[in-house]
């Protein structure tokens, strides 16, 4: 049956209501509840049966899903130890005495966001408060450290497969392969669409190159100026930087080792137990790789367990909780991925994308602009909605089969949407990530969005002329044009300033 623009009503529904009340759960349920409400013409009583028992409990009891389920609450619980544990500040203090100068602060506070790729939200929480005194010594503002954390948290978790934005990602993408019926894996494609993430890749690139090149421009440079002539609130010594440590997140006894040793525990179970299959080498099955990388989590958690108790950072009842309350934690994210497989199940029976091509094809839209307006759909719902996860559980059931119709790289399509969803949520106010950045740095969130505003557009904009590329060549040369574009406009941008600062 063709529903023609009625298929449009359960994105719009779940993108006005996630705008509205900013709930990513109650926006996905009331578009798909608006789904069974047109299946079943209108009857209320008819479209809740519907709802529970030909979706969700199809969706719950699919084993794909359970597996990615089941994934996800292990790497809960990981990643609430590791926070719990203190080895992230533990790890940070140890590098304070080889740290004197803006340039090595900024760089060890941009790696150690890259270092705990494994946490999103935590990033601000544990490297905001390692690095704060720090940036405060050497007269560099805090917004600085804010836009550092920003800019290492979401684009860093965003690249890779193997923690929770990567299983929740290859979650959406399988639940529209399998729609579609297309045999591709959810893992390559994700692989695939890495170099296509290019608003991630040039926010993490963009802190090392403002830090060598000392650019600093719009609000950024007159925060800079302002921490430069201010004088610091007290005189820092190792000693201070322990007593602003000792937090929720920091404990006495935590060692370095302790956010290193876990984690090369998690990669050693997952090569080991999938090089037999040819891994990394040779495709493999989708349930091998999440049984490994599920098994490398628990391993890994045992360990850090193990040293927490051993250090005597908590005893094991203390931590024990901890793990399960990390468990407990992901079922907002178990909830949301079965109501996005859910919707995107309903928008491929009612047809939304293909009405959608056939009137971009009626107004002869080119292929090569749809990756760009999927980037800047995605980013106008992130942005609205302060939600990256929220914004790809909407996008992904429109852009893949718009990708296929098109003739366009699934890879290319999964990026776009990734990148958009991803640089919304940067520009965003109302974004966890946002907030927690300006918590972490104790600094202003007013500020902090004004100083990080202006390079966000700018690897937005630059992002918006790769995915025009990208949808006209379908390479990655796209990224190479983005990050030469990029180095080429910070310079640009200095030397225009410069010149009005001259005048």
């Amino acid at each position: 049956m063709n529903y023609g623009i009625l298929s449009l009503l359960p994105p719009i529904i779940a993108v006005i209501l996630a705008i509205k009340s900013r709930n990513v759960i109650l926006s996905l349920f009331c578009g798909g509840l608006t789904g069974v409400l047109i299946f079943s013409h209108g009857n209320p009583f008819l479209a809740v049966k519907s709802m529970i028992g030909d979706y969700l409990f199809v969706q719950l009891t699919d084993s794909y899903n359970a597996g990615v389920i089941v994934l996800v609450v292990f790497i809960g619980g990981f990643i609430k130890l590791m926070e719990k544990s203190g080895g992230a500040q533990a790890f940070g203090q140890s590098a304070y005495r080889y740290v004197n100068t803006k340039l090595k602060a900024q760089l060890c506070a941009w790696a150690g966001g890259i270092i705990i790729f494994f946490s999103d939200l935590g990033t601000p929480l544990l490297v905001g408060p390692v690095f704060r005194p720090l940036f405060d010594k050497l007269k560099i503002s805090r917004e600085k450290l804010a836009w550092i954390l920003d800019s290492t948290s979401s684009p860093v978790a965003i690249l890779i497969p193997f923690i929770g934005w990567g299983v929740y990602i290859m979650g959406l993408i399988q639940s529209e392969f399998d729609n579609l019926g297309v045999k591709a894996s959810d893992y390559t494609t994700f692989v695939q669409a890495i170099p296509f993430q290019i608003y991630a890749i040039l926010a993490i690139i963009m802190i090392p190159l403002i830090a060598f090149t000392k650019i600093d421009f719009f609000q950024m440079k007159k925060a800079e100026q302002k921490a430069e002539k201010e004088k610091a609130d007290y005189n820092f010594t190792e000693h201070e930087a322990e007593k602003e440590n000792t937090g929720v997140y920091s404990k006495k006894n935590a060692k370095p080792i302790m956010v290193i040793l876990p984690i090369i525990v998690v990669f050693v179970t997952l090569f080991a137990t999938l090089a037999p299959l040819g891994f990394p080498f040779k495709k493999v099955d989708g349930n091998e790789f999440r049984v490994a990388l599920t098994m490398g989590y628990f391993f890994g958690a045992l360990v850090l367990i193990l040293m927490i108790c051993l250090f005597k950072v908590m005893n094991f009842g203390e931590t024990f909780k901890v793990y399960v309350g990390g468990m407990k934690g992901m079922t907002d994210v178990a909830i949301t991925l079965i109501l996005a497989w859910s919707l995107g199940s309903m928008i491929s029976e009612l047809g939304t994308a293909q009405f959608i091509v056939d009137v971009l094809k009626s107004m002869s839209f080119s292929a090569a602009l749809v990756p760009a307006a999927i980037f800047l759909f995605g980013a106008f719902v992130s942005f609205s909605t302060g939600s990256s996860w929220g914004t790809f559980a909407i996008m992904m059931p429109l852009a893949i089969p718009m990708a296929q119709a098109f003739s366009i790289p699934f890879a290319i399509a999964v990026g776009a949407v990734l990148s958009g969803g991803l640089f919304g949520d940067h520009c965003s106010p109302i974004s966890d990530t946002t907030i927690l950045s300006s918590t972490g740095a104790e600094c202003d969130l007013v500020e902090h969005v004004r100083t990080q505003l202006p390079y966000a557009l700018v690897n937005g904009v630059i992002a918006l002329i790769a995915f025009i590329i990208a949808g006209a060549t379908k390479s990655a040369v796209s990224l190479g044009f983005a990050v030469v574009a990029l180095i080429v406009v910070v310079f640009v941008i200095n030397k225009v300033f410069n010149k009005k600062a001259a005048a």
